[in-house]
């Protein structure tokens, strides 16, 4: 027998060189896709018909036809069933093959289940060979013959009917799982509806808010109160969120005068400060100070030092710092408490600091500075583990002037909820205060104090909440910056007022 294998880049060039080969008669024995492209083994009918008749076969009820191509499944097959129609409508290509094997075995085990064997198809011509012993063969499994001079003849058989037992498949239990085989999973389904309705609310609702947004910014410049109120906000610092929250609650029957004096007091009451009598110095404890590069910490820790001092004496204070990073960073804190008459102390790790804490447990207050670590650093964690004592209270230094997208991104990154309070340092060298104001009221974190200066310890304030709202909205001259009248929908088209609670919304 002629065997001969054909190598394309595609299974349609492959099996065109077996046509060219061995004409319309050509048989594919096997395909599979190689590194070179696709291989194709072929080989002509003529040769598989001898070689067959030497060869004992199994009941024709229960043997498969060989592969045809198209042009060959036209000539007449003695078998009484419907491959004649099923060859002529598939490709024979690998994948269409096993798709037609399924369909096969599918009409047999149907026919088994429902007790005629005949039902798939109507009769066809009769055959040279006699139907009766045919028709009385019992059901046993196929015969699969492993000829010794070529054994290429069972890599058809091996390919396309490869199963982990020599025995077909005839109960009515094997037959169960092709059926469901045959059906996809029904969770697949429900998962993909699932994700797909998530995906539709989150666009009705982003829709929806949208069109309540442009609904809304076209009310408010309709009002006039209301359209000079949102400027003056954004002008300030404040961002489109806060200020569309406040001035949706903005009473409906005030005045200009009335209108301002609601907003400043809306605004001051969502503020959170310390009490007056309740600062820092007047708390007492263990605080840390944390924060971002440059933004004062050390210089603020002299400065609360210098005040306790000034009330307690220089026995009440104790300074720690794990500043080991910063070159001078210990020098500058030992400078300043000779300054004072405080010894100011080194820790390197927990452990250090630990031992320190009680070394100084009986003093009234103990600073601990920290090494500035910028907000997207990843040791900012592992300074966070190293400060979490039960007894030592947390307080973040914040830039004041600096831009309230970078205030969002530092209180996320040193997690303002597990924060004391929050020190806002040079406000002198703020030119708002809006966007600082702003975070503090979203984060809803307690202003703890204000450093307005380097001096020692005079540039240091408790915080007032009017006064500072009073300065944020009182911000005078021109800028580049400032937006106009009409620019106020592009600063409204992505705001959205989820996710802000003013408790103090009221008169």
């Amino acid at each position: 027998m002629n065997i001969q294998r054909f190598t394309a880049p595609t299974a349609r060039e492959a099996m065109t060189k077996a046509r060219h080969a061995f004409g319309d008669s050509a048989v594919i024995l096997s395909s599979r896709a190689t590194d070179d492209g696709f291989e194709v083994m072929a080989a002509a009918e003529e040769s598989l018909a001898n070689v067959s008749a030497s060869v004992p076969q199994a009941p024709l009820g229960e043997r498969m036809q060989p592969i045809r191509t198209r042009a060959a499944a036209q000539l007449p097959v003695p078998m009484k069933n419907s491959v004649e129609s099923d060859t002529e409508q598939l490709s024979m290509s690998t994948l269409s093959f096993q798709e037609y094997v399924r369909e096969r075995m599918l009409r047999k085990r149907r026919a088994a289940m429902n007790g005629d064997d005949g039902a798939e198809a109507p009769p066809a011509q009769p055959e040279p060979r006699a139907a009766a012993p045919r028709a009385a063969a019992p059901r046993q499994a196929p015969i699969q013959v492993q000829p010794k001079a070529q054994p290429a003849l069972n890599v058809p058989v091996q390919r396309f009917n490869e199963a982990p037992e020599p025995a077909p498949i005839r109960t009515r239990a094997s037959a169960q799982p092709a059926f469901e085989d045959s059906v996809p999973p029904q969770r697949f389904a429900d998962n993909g509806d699932g994700r797909m309705a998530v995906e539709l609310s989150a666009l009705k609702d982003m829709i929806e808010e949208r069109f309540n947004t442009l609904a809304w910014l076209g009310s408010s410049k309709q009002n006039p109160i209301q359209s000079n109120l949102m400027l003056k906000l954004i002008r300030a610092g404040y961002s489109p969120t806060m200020a569309r929250a406040v001035l949706e609650r903005v009473p409906a029957d005030a005045g200009a005068p009335e209108a301002m004096r609601w907003m400043v007091d809306v605004l001051t009451r969502n503020l959170k400060v310390a009490a007056p009598s309740a600062g820092l110095c007047d708390e007492g404890g263990v605080i840390s100070l944390i924060g971002a590069t440059g933004v004062g910490k050390t210089t603020t820790a002299a400065k609360l030092a210098a005040q306790c001092v000034q009330q307690f004496g220089a026995g009440s204070v104790g300074l720690i710092t794990l500043d080991t990073y910063r070159v001078s960073g210990y020098e500058q804190l030992r400078a300043y408490g000779r300054m004072l008459g405080v010894v100011a102390h080194l820790a390197h790790d927990r452990a250090a600091l630990h031992d320190l804490l009680n070394l100084l447990d009986n003093k009234r207050m103990v600073i601990v500075d920290t090494a500035g670590l910028g907000q997207r650093d990843q040791r900012i964690q592992e300074m966070l583990e190293v400060l979490d004592m039960p007894k030592v209270k947390k307080c973040l230094v914040l830039n004041a002037g600096a831009h309230g997208d970078t205030i969002d991104d530092v209180l996320t990154s040193f997690k303002a909820s597990s924060l004391h309070g929050v020190v806002l340092s040079k406000v002198d060298e703020a030119v708002k205060l809006g966007p600082s104001l702003d975070a503090l009221i979203r984060h809803q974190v307690v202003l703890r104090g204000v450093a307005n200066g380097q001096r020692v310890p005079e540039d240091w304030q408790n915080p007032d909440a009017p006064a500072l709202v009073r300065m944020s909205l009182g911000t005078s001259g021109k800028s580049a910056y400032d937006p106009l009248s009409g620019d106020l929908g592009f600063y409204y088209s992505q705001a959205t007022s989820r996710g802000i609670s003013l408790g103090g919304a009221h008169v």
